[in-house]
């Protein structure tokens, strides 16, 4: 099946991952004048009423780019909303969207109809995020366009399935628009995602250290200074089970390596049952491919690094 026409507009195979409290309008629009798909969570606009005044920023910002260079238009950005009780501004943000008319809406945990009705309606395009395939199959059967496969090492929430089994069982029956995330975070790995299945790259933790996100400098540094032996899996901090640097978890007073877990039914988005951290703000959500990061450039220059390095290594593959 033809990619949507909305996502043929992206110049490198990569959707950058909203970053709860990290991405941010200035963010987006570098991500998609680079020519990736630029994210961010509606949540990070607060008050509420920032969201227009961020989507008015985004949309105007990048039609000037687009006017400015024709010859390389801007890709499309992206809203995630999170598809869950707990998120008391859904209603509002929604008809923000629908104002702006936003190409893409990324939803997150859980999947509604009546959510992808909505941006249907609009002309936008959904995609859901899923850890597995009972969870593709029930977001394309209430109407998703498209999937967002959050393999094993992804930052924040995330899957234990392997990226080769999770891509392979979606792909024996789905053949829409696919992403996959998951300790991707050099060109490389984002042909080797397209070589499992997947059309995009779904990258956020790299994106983190750039100069542009809206992190603190220890957070960016941690990072830099990290590899996968200082991300660890736990349940604790927000009910459900993410990914997380260590060093923020040891920060906040706490042993990484002996962690409870956390009752699910309880889920929040705060500090996470018997914790006084705030997960995001205290305790830093990062996925295991960080090892590739180091340094904290603009978001342009880490494009640029990714294109320079998924030609180097389509090029390397055709010669072989």
């Amino acid at each position: 099946m033809p990619l949507p026409s909305v996502l043929q507009r992206v110049r490198l195979p990569i959707i950058g991952a909203p970053l709860f409290i990290i991405s941010n309008p200035k963010l987006v629009i570098a991500q998609c004048q680079a020519g990736i798909v630029g994210s961010m969570p509606a949540l990070n606009a607060r008050p509420a009423a920032q969201l227009d005044e961020w989507l008015a920023e985004i949309t105007e910002t990048l039609a000037a780019w687009d006017r400015a260079h024709p010859e390389t238009p801007a890709a499309p950005f992206a809203i995630n909303q999170i598809v869950h009780k707990s998120n008391d501004r859904l209603e509002h943000d929604m008809a923000v969207c629908a104002r702006y008319k936003v190409p893409i809406v990324i939803t997150s945990l859980g999947a509604r109809t009546d959510i992808n009705d909505a941006v249907h309606s609009w002309g936008g395009i959904v995609l859901h995020d899923i850890i597995n395939n009972r969870f593709a199959h029930k977001a394309v059967d209430k109407g998703a366009d498209g999937l967002v496969a959050v393999a094993a090492g992804a930052g924040g929430h995330a899957g234990v399935k392997s990226p080769f089994a999770l891509v392979a069982e979606i792909r024996e029956w789905f053949d829409g628009p696919l992403c996959l995330s998951g300790a991707i975070a050099t060109g490389g790995a984002v042909l080797a995602a397209q070589a499992m299945g997947a059309d995009f790259a779904y990258i956020g933790s790299a994106f983190i250290a750039t100069e542009e996100a809206r992190a603190s400098a220890a957070y960016k540094q941690a990072i830099v200074d990290g590899s996968s032996d200082d991300i660890v899996y736990s349940s604790l901090f927000t009910g459900v089970h993410g990914n997380y640097l260590a060093p923020s978890i040891r920060a906040a007073g706490l042993d990484p390596e002996h962690l409870p877990e956390s009752d699910p039914s309880k889920m929040d988005f705060g500090g996470g049952e018997g914790s006084k951290a705030k997960a995001w703000k205290d305790i830093w959500g990062c996925g295991q491919g960080i090892g590739a990061v180091r340094s904290v450039p603009p978001a342009a220059e880490l494009v640029a690094r990714l294109r320079r390095e998924y030609d180097a290594a389509r090029s390397a593959l055709l010669a072989a």
